[in-house]
């Protein structure tokens, strides 16, 4: 295997985790700011089972921290590359009607949803 092989290999990887809608929003989420888990059961409006899950993963191959305190765990962002790329992506894609008049093909009902969701995302740092 050559070295583009394995960054090919890595790249695909990084963007698996990507791939679950949930994870986007427990990003989303904690790219404000440090937060416990309670905290974002609540903004997810995720099962407790189903978001420990994911944030376990996401801890796991290292794009979240974790601490405990007392009876708390708080998860915050160990790469902040991911929210960036998360970002982008989330900002591109519910903008390009808005800015270019191209068609998404899921827009349908998605439309007003989206382009909310560019302007929320585009708040964020």
């Amino acid at each position: 295997m050559s070295d583009l092989d394995e960054v090919f290999d890595a790249a695909s990887r990084y963007f698996a985790l990507l791939a679950e809608p949930t994870r986007l929003r427990i990003l989303h989420r904690i790219c404000e700011g440090e937060c416990t888990v309670s905290e974002i059961i609540s903004a997810t409006g995720g099962s407790q089972t189903n978001i420990s899950r994911h944030l376990n993963a996401m801890f796991r191959v290292g794009v979240l921290t974790r601490r405990r305190d007392r009876n708390f765990t708080w998860y915050g962002v160990a790469d902040p590359m991911l929210t960036e790329i998360c970002r982008t992506v989330c900002v591109h894609l519910a903008s390009r009607e808005i800015v270019r008049g191209e068609v998404l093909p899921f827009q349908g009902d998605l439309a007003p949803p989206l382009r909310r969701a560019s302007q929320t995302l585009r708040g964020h740092s």
